[in-house]
């Protein structure tokens, strides 16, 4: 750890692939009493019915809008995986990093743009699941170099099935008192519908 990140509270980070279950995660920290940075620009829909924990500055940061971070220690923020490697070196960051099987991913996307009316002709799952194999292979090396990252990988099938036991990892690794059993009890495997309908 450098000078710079002496004493700094951690920024926790909430990251993984969209429909990994990113926001089920922000939704946990947020009953179990850490403060998430989030906005109402994205309202919830029949995909999120809870919401998408999406704050908007986020999508600038691959234009290196990234000051508003300062403000962001002691918080959870949800940024999705593409955007980890714009994240600036001079603060310390937890990443909390969703992990999902990737037919699973491609199916709830694919479930996801036709309820929006956004799935077209042209949609190829075996292609974006290929694509999307390669992302993650890139992050997952960008990551393990990254020696001033601390990094917590959560299963999605994982919450659902054990949310108390989940629940436990994530507090102890965000160093923060949490509320375990309001964080278990946002938990609804109810909405982990057909693999592809679910809460992401």
């Amino acid at each position: 750890m450098n000078f710079f990140r002496r004493g700094q509270e951690p920024i926790i980070v909430v990251s993984g692939l969209p429909r990994s279950g990113t926001s089920l995660m922000m939704q946990m920290l947020s009953a179990g009493g850490m403060p998430v940075l989030t906005d109402t620009q994205r309202p919830a829909d029949n995909s999120n019915p809870r919401g998408y924990f999406e704050y908007a500055p986020v999508k600038r940061m691959h234009t290196g809008d990234t000051g508003w971070l300062s403000d962001a220690h002691g918080k959870a923020v949800k940024i999705v995986s593409a955007l980890l490697t714009t994240l600036p070196t001079q603060y310390v960051y937890r990443i909390i990093f969703m992990q999902r099987p990737l037919d699973e991913v491609v199916q709830s996307q694919r479930a996801m743009r036709e309820r929006l009316g956004k799935l077209t002709d042209d949609f190829d799952a075996d292609r974006l699941m290929e694509d999307t194999a390669r992302h993650l292979q890139t992050i997952d090396a960008w990551l393990a170099a990254q020696n001033w990252l601390s990094v917590l990988r959560v299963g999605y099938a994982d919450v659902l099935a054990t949310p108390a036991a989940e629940a436990a990892r994530v507090a102890a690794f965000t160093g923060k008192t949490l509320d375990l059993a309001a964080m278990a009890a946002v938990v609804d495997p109810a909405l982990y519908r057909a693999r592809g309908e679910d809460q992401e």
